[in-house]
């Protein structure tokens, strides 16, 4: 879903294929809630790895393919910047790298992660925080990446493109995921559901100097087909409802295993915008 509400990464079909039915359940059925929250709660979070989403929760791509088109461009630029790569997957799946490819990670299990799989392909791996400024001389890329930042700062981010430079990036719109985030938090104000517009953050690119070549926005069904990939969710992508642990909202987590029983997937609502940013020549 970058850190208010509405801002996870995806839980995915590793495939990437947009299914409309349940997959074949991973495991045996039926399981008990327990059984359920107990798995869920022992799996590792580090990294933006989501296969073991396999089975338990799906969420239709954008029609824009971002990592083929991400890829399509590294493999002509000449100096790249992947900001927040998280545990450098993304960046790692394209085929051919630009002679300089840096990335930089705020989380130090991300750090550990992405280092250990973008070494081997020449990536330099910065520890940077995501509110910290880009550490970068001015004009260094000519091209900067980000797959679901926390927060683009485009005034920093055209003073590293070189004049003529692109930023391509898939953000997580408004409301993103909102039908979880508002099952255990209730109704959120106007303010929180708006925020991460596109509308919004292009005006911001704008003002930073950066011309729209193109914006596209996208709302994309999830479906959560047990409980535990709903805890699991919530331990992974913290900050959607930032209080989240099982025992506080374990009566909560027990209601929503029981309509899933009873009606089947919970279902969601995921929002992504693509940017493709030119820095003025």
């Amino acid at each position: 879903m970058s850190n208010s509400p509405g801002h996870p990464p995806h839980p995915t079909s590793p495939s990437g294929s947009d299914r409309t039915s349940p997959p074949t359940p991973a495991h045996p059925s039926p399981r008990t809630f327990e059984d359920l929250v107990a798995e869920a709660e022992a799996a590792p979070t580090a990294g933006w790895d989501f296969s073991w989403f396999e089975g338990r929760a799906t969420e239709a791509r954008p029609s824009w393919r971002y990592a083929e088109a991400m890829a399509q461009r590294l493999a002509r630029a000449k100096a790249s910047l992947d900001i927040q790569t998280g545990g450098g997957e993304v960046l790692a799946s394209a085929a051919t790298l630009p002679p300089l490819a840096v990335a930089t990670e705020g989380w130090p299990a991300n750090v550990a992660k992405a280092t250990a799989l973008l070494h081997p392909r020449g990536v330099a791996v910065v520890a940077s925080p995501e509110d910290a400024p880009l550490p970068f001389a001015d004009g260094a890329f000519d091209l900067v990446t980000s797959r679901h930042p926390v927060e683009a700062r485009f005034t920093d981010i055209a003073r590293v493109l070189r004049p003529g430079g692109t930023y391509f990036a898939q953000h997580v719109g408004p409301a993103s995921v909102f039908e979880v985030v508002e099952y255990f938090l209730g109704p959120q104000p106007a303010e929180v559901r708006n925020s991460r517009h596109p509308d919004l953050e292009r005006a911001e690119a704008e003002a930073a100097g950066l011309e729209v070549a193109d914006l596209r926005a996208e709302r994309l069904r999830m479906e959560f087909f047990d409980v535990g990939a709903v805890v699991h969710f919530l331990r992974k992508v913290v900050w959607m409802v930032p209080d989240f642990s099982v025992e506080k909202y374990r009566p909560r987590l027990r209601e929503l295993h029981d309509l899933i029983q009873a009606e089947g997937p919970f279902v969601a609502h995921s929002t992504r915008h693509l940017f493709d940013l030119r820095k003025p020549a």
